[in-house]
């Protein structure tokens, strides 16, 4: 009798071979060495399998569809669900109707919009074009006397430009038209803080009624940096012809970026140019003819806007008068000259020994010139007052004869065509 044994385990495969079914006959199952277990068939074993074979079946997903649109799978871009587009098309589906509107539920060019809307939100909320902060101040414009009183009291909620969260901040004053430094004033520097106290009082001398016609003041907030160049933080502006004589009018506003465009910035220089070329300044000038000791008192009380000679934007100026017809030495002044300076004062007075009747003949030269040392003086402008001058000046010198004893102030602007002609620059 002969046992067959059961045949090896293939060495190649992977796979364990399973047992065979109970119903198909099997050698082994008539051997004497295993009919002791035929009433008891082993429990099957599950199927072995590599770790290859695994990741092959058991985690691959497929290929991996493109995503056409990220919008289209986050539901707060969507009044209600939606169909998205199909993959890698761009345009806006017109004809498909959904809800009774068109475009998956969007009017044409609704949801455009909505995502432009967005964009502007996003860049209206940059910390450099919202909130700046706000100014307060006081205008005062005195007619009598030709003055505009700034008070700058305080600002709030500047914005931060230093690295400690503060700023050194201060204001500085132009008027518009106008491109010369004798139109500038500033406050002094406050430092290290958001909400500046200045209570600082700033005064812009021989301002007529047809400047606040015509002219607009332009209130600027910087940061002061003295390691290199002060920074912008805000501006406000105010048209002077609102502001009626005599009305002292508080404002509140807040600061804004600079809004004007390339043109409106072309039309303010060539306005100011054309302001240089007319005007070389004004002069605020007294006169008083003394009954008692029979002369005439040439008040020279302070000058304003003159004309920049030096490099540096400034001048060095002085003023001389003259009383023709030439009386000698005598009939010739000159002021103390103010260093660095467009809106000098001066405050002196000078005399001239003539009787009334002799002054009325006469005329009364006055120009203002920047000293240059060691070298010819610049003629800045000058005036004439006499009977041969006509307007204001003409005016001013008939009150004068009129009102004696009592002194008469008058403003006058200084012209490039009143040099002393017989008199030479020293």
């Amino acid at each position: 009798m002969s046992v067959s044994k059961p045949p090896p385990p293939p060495s190649t495969s992977h796979l364990a071979i399973p047992p065979p079914s109970p119903s198909a006959p099997s050698s082994a199952a008539t051997s004497p060495m295993a009919a002791p277990h035929s009433a008891a068939p082993p429990p099957p074993s599950p199927v072995k399998i590599s770790m290859q074979e695994h990741f092959a079946i058991n985690v691959c997903p497929g290929p991996i569809l493109p995503i056409p649109q990220i919008s289209d799978f986050f539901p707060r871009f969507h009044d209600y669900p939606c169909t998205p587009p199909p993959p890698r098309e761009k345009k806006i589906l017109k004809e498909e109707t959904f809800n009774g509107e068109t475009g998956g539920g969007y009017k044409d060019g609704e949801r455009r919009g909505e995502n432009e809307g967005d964009v502007g939100e996003v860049f209206d909320s940059d910390d450099e074009d919202t909130y700046l902060g706000t100014l307060e101040f006081t205008l005062l414009f005195d007619q009598e006397n030709n003055c505009l009183h700034c008070t700058i009291h305080k600002a709030k909620g500047l914005k931060a430009m230093d690295s400690n969260g503060l700023a050194d901040p201060y204001v500085k004053l132009h008027l518009l038209p106008g491109a010369s430094k004798a139109n500038k004033l500033r406050t002094k520097t406050l430092k290290n803080t958001l909400n500046p106290v200045w209570n600082e009082t700033l005064v812009y001398h021989g301002i007529t009624g047809a400047d606040m016609s015509t002219k607009t003041l332009r209130l600027c907030v910087c940061d002061m940096d003295r390691l290199g160049r002060n920074e912008f933080i805000g501006e406000v502006r105010v048209a002077l012809k609102k502001l009626k004589e005599g009305e002292s009018k508080r404002y509140n506003m807040g600061l804004e970026r600079i809004t004007q465009n390339k043109e409106t910035n072309n039309q303010l220089v060539d306005q100011g140019a054309l302001v240089a070329e007319e005007e070389r300044g004004r002069i605020l000038v007294s006169l008083c003819y003394n009954t008692e000791k029979g002369c005439l008192l040439v008040g020279i009380i302070r000058c304003a806007h003159l004309a920049a000679m030096d490099s540096n934007g400034y001048s060095d100026p002085f003023v001389k008068i003259i009383l023709q017809p030439d009386m000698g030495k005598k009939s010739k002044y000159k002021t103390s000259v103010k260093k660095k300076t467009l809106n000098p004062e001066f405050n002196e007075e000078f005399s001239y020994e003539v009787s009334l009747d002799q002054l009325a003949k006469k005329t009364l030269e006055i120009s203002v010139w920047d000293y240059d040392l060691g070298m010819s003086n610049d003629f800045i402008g000058g005036v004439e007052l006499g009977i041969n001058a006509s307007g204001q000046r003409l005016r001013h010198w008939f009150d004068c004869l009129k009102n004696k004893g009592k002194k008469v102030e008058y403003w006058h602007t200084l012209t490039q065509q009143g040099a002393p002609s017989s008199d030479k620059p020293d």
